[in-house]
C-alpha cells in the first residue's frame, strides 16, 4: 500500500503534460502509443495533433485514403504502424459496430497491437490491472525488483510481467503505468540514474545494494548491416524529375525516391573520392565512357562529373550510405514504377525521411546551369 501511494502521489505532482493524457477516450490513447512506438514524445506531439485533426474518429481513420494517411505520417518512420492503423479501424468498425473493444483479448486481435500497447490502452482507457511492459517498463523493474533476466530475450518478459502484477494499482492501473513511463524518462534513465530523487528508492534493491548500473542485464544487437548506394537526381527538359516508387512490401514498401543503385563499399568509395567537387570543379559532361554509366545505364543522362554530397541514414537493422549525383535528360524514359514529377509538386507524394535527405542535400547544391 505505502509504494502505491507514494509512488501515485509523486506521479500526480510531477507527470508531464501531454496531449493525449486526461481523457480515457481508447482512439486518442490508442494513436498516441502507436505513434510512440521507436519515436521521442517531442516528435509525436506535432504528428498527433495533426493526426487527430484529419482523422477525429475511428470511422475517418478507417475510410481514410491510404496516400493521404501516409502523408499526414510523413516523416514519422516505421510507415507499416500507419497501415496497421487503418486496418485495425476497420476491424472496429466491421468486427466491434464501431466501438473500441474493451477487453484485453479483444484488444489484441486489432492489427498492429502487441501485449504492451494493448495493456498501455486497456489500463488507461478501461482501467484493467494490466502492467505494459516495454523496455523502459524492464528497465526500472530490474532495479526496483533486482531482476537479472536479460531484457533482451523475449522469454524475459513474463518474468517482469508478474512481478509487475505485484504491485500494480486495482483502482488507478493507468495512471501507474504512466507514472512509470514519467520513472523512466526522467529519473531512472538508462545511464545515469537520478536516484537520489527518485520516489522508490526506499523500495528498490538495487539502490539500497548500490547496484543500480548492474541493471538492466542487455545483451547487445548487432550492429546495423553498411549498405552503399548511388543516389541520382535526373531532371527532363520539362523541369520534372524521376521518382521511383518502392516495392508494395518489404523496407519503405510503396514509399517513393530518387533512383537508387545499390554498389560495393570499394566502388562507392571510388566514386566519393573521384568525383569530388575539390577534385573536379561543376562541369557537365557526357559520361559514355565513364563508369558512372555503367551504374545508371538504364537511363540516357547527362552527368555532372561530380557529387553533390553524402548523406547517411540508419535504419534499425541497416545503415545506409548514399552518394548523390544530379544528371539531366531530354529523351524522355519509359521506367517502371516510376513518374517524372516537378519539384513544386513533391509535396503530393509520400517522401520517406531519407527521400527528404536527398531532396535537401541536392537543394542545397543546386545551382548547376540549366542550359542542355
Amino acid at each position: 500500500m505505502a509504494f502505491k501511494e507514494t509512488f501515485l502521489n509523486w506521479y500526480y505532482q510531477h507527470k508531464r503534460t501531454l496531449p493525449w493524457r486526461g481523457t480515457n477516450n481508447p482512439y486518442y490513447i490508442w494513436i498516441s502509443e502507436i505513434m510512440l512506438q521507436q519515436t521521442r514524445v517531442d516528435t509525436v506531439i506535432g504528428y498527433y495533433y495533426r493526426f487527430i485533426e484529419q482523422y477525429p474518429t475511428i470511422e475517418a481513420l478507417a475510410e481514410a485514403d491510404e496516400q493521404s494517411l501516409l502523408k499526414v505520417w510523413e516523416g514519422l518512420g516505421y510507415y507499416s504502424r500507419a497501415r496497421n492503423l487503418k486496418v485495425a479501424a476497420q476491424q472496429v468498425m466491421n468486427d466491434y459496430d464501431g466501438q473500441f473493444p474493451e477487453t484485453m483479448e479483444a484488444i489484441r486481435t486489432l492489427k498492429g497491437i502487441g501485449p504492451y500497447t494493448a495493456a498501455a490502452i486497456g489500463s488507461i482507457a478501461f482501467q484493467l490491472p494490466e502492467p505494459a511492459i516495454d523496455g523502459n517498463l524492464m528497465r526500472v523493474g530490474s532495479r526496483l525488483f533486482g531482476i537479472d533476466a536479460d531484457i533482451a530475450k523475449p522469454s524475459s518478459r513474463t518474468i517482469f510481467e508478474q512481478a509487475f502484477r505485484e504491485v500494480i494499482s486495482e483502482e488507478a492501473p493507468g495512471d501507474m503505468n504512466q507514472a512509470f513511463m514519467d520513472l523512466g524518462s526522467s529519473i531512472c534513465t538508462p545511464t545515469s540514474p537520478d536516484c537520489l530523487n527518485c520516489p522508490l528508492k526506499d523500495f528498490c534493491q538495487a539502490y539500497q545494494t548500490g547496484t543500480q548500473l548492474a541493471y538492466p542485464v542487455k545483451t547487445k544487437k548487432e550492429p546495423p548491416k553498411d549498405v552503399y548506394y548511388v543516389a541520382a537526381v535526373i531532371e527532363n527538359d520539362q523541369k520534372e524529375f524521376l521518382l521511383m516508387q518502392r516495392p508494395e512490401k518489404g523496407l519503405l514498401a510503396k514509399m517513393w525516391h530518387f533512383p537508387l543503385e545499390e554498389v560495393s563499399k570499394e566502388t562507392y568509395l571510388a566514386y566519393k573520392t573521384q568525383y569530388a567537387k575539390e577534385t573536379i570543379q561543376g562541369t557537365l559532361d557526357l559520361v559514355a565512357e565513364d563508369p558512372m554509366l555503367a551504374i545508371f545505364d538504364t537511363y540516357p543522362v547527362t552527368w555532372q562529373k561530380r557529387h553533390l554530397g553524402e548523406v547517411k541514414h540508419v535504419f534499425s537493422h541497416l545503415r545506409w550510405h548514399l552518394l548523390l549525383f544530379y544528371g539531366r535528360t531530354q529523351r524522355p524514359l519509359q521506367v517502371e514504377n516510376s513518374r517524372w514529377l516537378a519539384k513544386e509538386a513533391f509535396s503530393s507524394l509520400v517522401f520517406p525521411k531519407i527521400q527528404q535527405k536527398l531532396v535537401q542535400q541536392w537543394s542545397e547544391n543546386d545551382k548547376v546551369p540549366k542550359d542542355f
